[in-house]
């Protein structure tokens, strides 16, 4: 067995990002280009990206944002060509956008039967078909190339619903079925060196659910924090840094066996029944 080819060093891979932005997504995507990849962030308003693209530089790192909505086929085939044009094409794409709405979630004030229709579809749109429009305009390039690799951002909730987030927990479960669903299309239509597998953070405090898990007012934990640190065995919220060795090697010729599974990265929360 060649060993040099289980590690991660992505240089001369061209990486297409959503959700680059965020949280947990700049957090991938600097760790990507300090192992050597080339970023295309996608992003509706380029200005935000604008720090994950100075801290990549500073590393050393190389980033271009392009403008896209990954709710815009037309904006992400532009963003294409131009990726095409400047950097090649894509090796890799990350499916990291997506997200929750305070207005689709059950509380004290509203019941589920009050929730805004807008609201829900937004929801599920952004996480549901934020994946799949994605992989229909980038996974082109790769079935034509015969070759690539895509990774879907799941949840906990794709597992077993959680409480409280009715369209989240809904769409979060279709981007894992999907998952399975594309990993085995691209493979037999196309090639089997194209991989889909995804990735399901546990708790993670991001700007999604920081309202849910934390008081606003005195940043303790609220109920809901606690239990779910009560039911996690590692005892915390996950690190931001605590998504990079998965990633790393699912995106890596390290895993080129393995397609079409989504991994917890959970601190333990999957595997505890609660006794």
């Amino acid at each position: 067995m060649d060993l040099s080819q289980t590690g991660n060093d992505f240089a001369g891979r061209t990486v297409v990002m959503t959700g680059g932005t965020g949280v947990l997504g700049s957090q991938i995507a600097v760790a990507l280009a300090q192992h050597g990849a080339t970023l295309a962030l996608l992003s509706r308003d380029p200005s935000r990206a604008r720090p994950v693209v100075e801290e990549i530089a500073r590393t050393k790192g190389n980033a271009r944002v392009f403008t896209a909505d990954a709710l815009d086929k037309t904006s992400l085939e532009k963003a294409e060509r131009e990726i095409n044009k400047n950097l090649g094409h894509a090796h890799i794409l990350i499916n990291a956008a997506g997200g929750n709405n305070p207005n689709a979630t059950t509380n004290h004030d509203q019941n589920f039967f009050q929730l805004s229709d807008d609201a829900l579809k937004q929801v599920v749109d952004l996480n549901l078909l934020g994946t799949m429009l994605p992989c229909q305009v980038f996974g082109r390039d790769m079935a034509e190339q015969k070759e690539g690799v895509i990774l879907n951002v799941t949840s906990m909730s794709a597992f077993r619903p959680l409480t409280r987030v009715p369209a989240y927990s809904a769409a979060k479960a279709a981007v894992s079925n999907f998952t399975q669903w594309l990993a085995v299309y691209m493979a037999q239509e196309f090639s089997p060196n194209i991989r889909v597998n995804a990735i399901a953070p546990g708790f993670f405090l991001t700007d999604q659910n920081r309202f849910l898990l934390t008081d606003q007012q005195s940043g303790k934990l609220t109920p809901r924090g606690q239990k779910i640190v009560e039911h996690t065995p590692a005892g915390r919220f996950g690190q931001r840094e605590d998504l990079i060795g998965t990633v790393l090697w699912l995106l890596s010729p390290g895993a080129k066996f393995i397609t079409g599974i989504v991994v917890p990265v959970d601190g333990g929360f999957s595997a505890y029944a609660g006794v």
